[in-house]
């Protein structure tokens, strides 16, 4: 896989040396591997090439849209959490230096040919606060609907604000949308916006599921990863957990027996069938949730996101 930067203005040999710099000393399962890189100038201009593992099954982003054939399974999209979830862990905590992804998305998440998770493009990645500072200042940078509200106001950047785009991202996840969508109708645009209600009303939750998967996921599953979101999206950042914490959480997900009892399903599917003998069956409500005091609690605040 081969990504090139066409060097008209400085922005982008700056990405390309951050790129370099980074993925040139960190190794994780779930980081892609830089194979190589190359700088060249001609009569197209300079030229900066990056190589990298190649990534068959395309980025998360694509397979969460419609334009995708294939259907990510309840399964395999907790998986991709976990995935994604110990990628951001290492790069926050198991190094001698922490590096803030600061552009974490779904299109920066691309699958290896046995679908594992794996992060991509550090063009924007910064080094955290050296020791004895709590945040570092830089230009507000990333993509839309990601950013950490904190960090659109005040350009402060922590290892927090890669938290709440994990949060943004789950909720990707669970419902196969854009956190920022300008094709839906007005009240549907932003994400986090539309899902709110639904949060606090137990009985409207699977309301917010992506059609998609057509009923085949465990619900108590789906709750519970949501409940995950909720804290990576608390309004406060001292608040929210470190993604340490996050991995613990998804990982008891992960490895809580199926209701079914089957194996999970890690292959994502061509199409999934109508089931016709589940209707008459109720869906269980939230546990523990009845209204904004409940697991709803320490949201985030609508008014505070407007900028994303």
């Amino acid at each position: 896989m081969v990504l090139t930067f066409f060097l008209f203005f400085l922005q982008g040999h700056k990405e390309w040396v951050t790129e370099v710099n980074f993925l040139g000393v960190v190794e994780h399962t779930n980081l892609v591997k830089l194979l190589g890189y190359c700088a060249e100038d001609d009569e197209r201009g300079i030229q900066r090439l990056l190589v990298y593992e190649y990534m068959p099954n395309r980025s998360v982003e694509f397979h969460l849209s419609p334009r995708s054939l294939t259907i990510l399974t309840w399964d395999l999209r907790l998986r991709i959490a976990q995935d994604a979830a110990r990628g951001l862990t290492y790069l926050h905590e198991q190094m001698e230096f922490q590096i803030i992804f600061r552009d974490f998305k779904s299109s920066n998440i691309l699958l290896d040919e046995n679908w594992k998770a794996k992060l991509s493009d550090f063009g924007l990645a910064r080094l955290g606060p050296s020791e004895g500072l709590t945040h570092v200042s830089t230009d507000v940078v990333g993509t839309m609907g990601y950013a950490a509200p904190e960090y659109i106001q005040t350009g402060r950047l922590t290892y927090k604000s890669d938290v709440w785009g994990y949060g943004v991202f789950v909720y990707e996840l669970i419902t196969g949308r854009k956190p920022v969508d300008r094709n839906k109708p007005k009240g549907e645009q932003k994400l986090l916006e539309w899902v709110r209600p639904y949060l606090s009303d137990t009985r409207k939750f699977n309301l917010i599921l992506d059609p998609r998967l057509e009923g085949k996921y465990p619900l108590k599953s789906v709750q519970k990863l949501a409940v995950v979101a909720n804290r990576c999206l608390v309004r406060n950042p001292k608040a929210r957990p470190k993604m340490s914490e996050v991995l613990e959480m998804v990982n008891k997900i992960v490895e809580a027996p199926s209701c079914s009892g089957t194996s999970p399903q890690l292959v994502p599917l061509k199409s999934l069938e109508t089931s016709r003998d589940a209707g008459g069956k109720k869906k269980r409500g939230l546990e523990n949730g009845g209204g904004e005091g409940g697991w709803f609690g320490k949201l985030w605040n609508p008014k505070t996101i407007r900028a994303c």
